[in-house]
């Protein structure tokens, strides 16, 4: 089958198409962060998946190694937060050369202290290639799994779900998610274009490398830079590594062609061989090329900027790079792309298993394509040297209070904004409440009655008053964002019903 052969179909309630026979209720594709991420909060749920990934094995490289810490409150929630600190660490201060002098430190992010609402201020390095292994790990915990050397080769979708064409054979599910990347396969299957720009004509060029013990130090983040170009070595935490990082300075693109006089700094294209980075090395640093004893992983590009018109069509939905591609420089595009898992993730489940209307998939691309459009546009300000990586870069402010699903106020907060952490009032932390697949009905300084429900769906919680929420009810959706908040239960039974959720009339705890 031709991989545009598609047939759309607007997506039907679950229950209209419940005889229609699937193998599985979402097949995703592509193994990659967004892809393992969502794949783990399905198993969590106990919805039907299967995750599907072309290459033999995970990627290998360190690429998106910065970890925000809005990003880090998910990977805790999808219970990896353990592995996450043992594997990572703080991102070292900047050690900034000039033309061969060193300049002192030069700090690269907004840095802030843990806080009763926000636990997590700093910002985390660990490299791509373990943040997959550590999210499979705990896919695998779930019972699940990646189903490698599988590669899409066509799809098409009626109104009882999608058949996809596998490298393996078809598969007949529910809902297909793209998470394959930026040259997002399913996305030119349907033909969804993908609108942006290439921030720079010159290249940059990412790579592992190992070397020689005293080479250089481990305590800062080393940044060179000589005439028109840059280069890093950026030690990465829980292994030898350093992350090489060589690109153009901004502003100051090298030529699209090299001449007589060129240096190693105007190359227009790079050499990934290990032979090429080591050169690299020696021109742009102080180090010597027998400096670099092992080149790992290593890949050129050039940064691009771009969005996909639609995040959904019929029963297919894209997130994560499928969705949106961000210059490296923001430290944005793993974030982003987690957190499209963390919020399609929950909406799959209660339309699966809860008889929550189709219609609530939609949000999705309501709620995530506005936060990707804006983290994009903080990414390219950030690559052209016009915005520094100030607190924006913590995706901690984003939230949803123009979606549909976001209804009310209370206390300090409005419906669609991030739930804090604070003292839950019986020895635990309202993280710790919060943590797992279900909604916490949340009742802070207050007496107000509350439905007890009968079901795990949702779990009911009351919590001293606390300054990051003010007194009030708070429906915490499984994502960490408030759905729905008041000063007493009236109108939450309406509120849940759109989300698969029967409450009981309220009653005194």
């Amino acid at each position: 089958m031709e991989l545009n052969s598609v047939k759309e179909s607007a997506p039907e309630d679950e229950k209209a198409a419940a005889d229609v026979d699937v193998d599985v209720d979402v097949l995703i594709v592509g193994a990659g962060p967004c892809g393992l991420a969502l794949a783990c909060d399905l198993a969590r749920r106990g919805v039907s998946h299967l995750l599907v990934e072309r290459s033999e094995a995970l990627f290998t490289g360190s690429r998106g190694k910065g970890i925000q810490p809005r990003t880090r409150e998910v990977l805790d929630d999808l219970g990896v937060g353990d592995a996450v600190r043992e594997w990572g660490g703080p991102a070292p201060v900047g050690l900034l050369v000039v033309d061969g002098a060193e300049q002192g430190e030069r700090d690269m992010f907004h840095r802030a202290a843990p806080t009763d609402a926000e636990p997590y201020g700093e910002p985390w390095l660990l490299p791509q290639w373990r943040t997959q292994e550590i999210l499979l790990a705990r896919l695998r915990e779930l019972g699940g799994s990646v189903a490698f050397s599988t590669a899409l080769t066509g799809l098409a979708q009626d109104d009882g779900g999608v058949t996809a064409h596998l490298s393996t054979g078809p598969v007949r599910a529910r809902h297909l998610v793209a998470t394959d990347g930026g040259r997002s396969t399913v996305r030119r299957a349907l033909g969804i274009d993908m609108a942006g720009e290439t921030l720079d004509p010159a290249p940059t060029l990412v790579a592992d490398v190992t070397l020689a013990p005293g080479s250089l130090g481990r305590d800062h983040w080393h940044v060179f830079v000589g005439g028109s170009a840059m280069a890093s070595l950026c030690p990465l935490p829980g292994t030898e590594d350093f992350q090489l990082f060589a690109s153009a300075v901004p502003g100051t693109a090298p030529a699209d062609a090299p001449t007589a006089e060129a240096s190693a700094f105007d190359t227009p294209a790079f050499d990934t061989s290990a032979e090429g980075v080591r050169a690299l090395v020696a021109a742009r640093t102080p180090l010597g090329p027998d400096a670099v004893t092992e080149v790992r992983w290593a890949s050129d590009f050039r940064p691009r900027a771009a969005l996909a018109d639609r995040f959904a069509q019929g029963r297919v939905l894209l997130a994560g790079d499928a969705a949106h591609v961000h210059s490296p420089a923001g430290g944005q595009g793993l974030n982003t792309s987690v957190q499209d898992a963390y919020n399609l993730g929950w909406k799959l489940g209660q339309v699966l298993l809860h008889g929550a209307p189709g219609a609530l998939l939609e949000t999705y691309e309501q709620e995530r394509r506005p936060i990707a459009a804006d983290m994009l546009g903080f990414s390219t300000r950030v690559h052209r040297g016009e915005q520094q990586r100030g607190k924006e870069a913590q995706q901690l402010g984003i939230g949803y209070r123009e979606s549909p699903l976001s209804e009310g106020a209370a206390g300090v907060l409005r419906a669609g904004d991030r739930a804090p952490d604070g003292d839950a009032g019986d020895g635990r932390r309202l993280f710790d409440v919060f943590r797992g697949p279900h909604f916490t009905l949340l009742a802070v300084g207050t007496d107000a009655p509350l439905p007890v429900p009968d079901n795990v769906m949702v779990r009911v919680h009351r919590a001293p008053l606390s300054e990051a929420y003010g007194a009030g009810l708070f429906l915490v959706r499984p994502d960490g964002c408030v759905g729905w908040a008041s000063t007493t239960a009236e109108g939450l039974g309406d509120y849940a019903a759109r989300l698969g959720i029967t409450l009981p009339e309220p009653d005194a705890l």
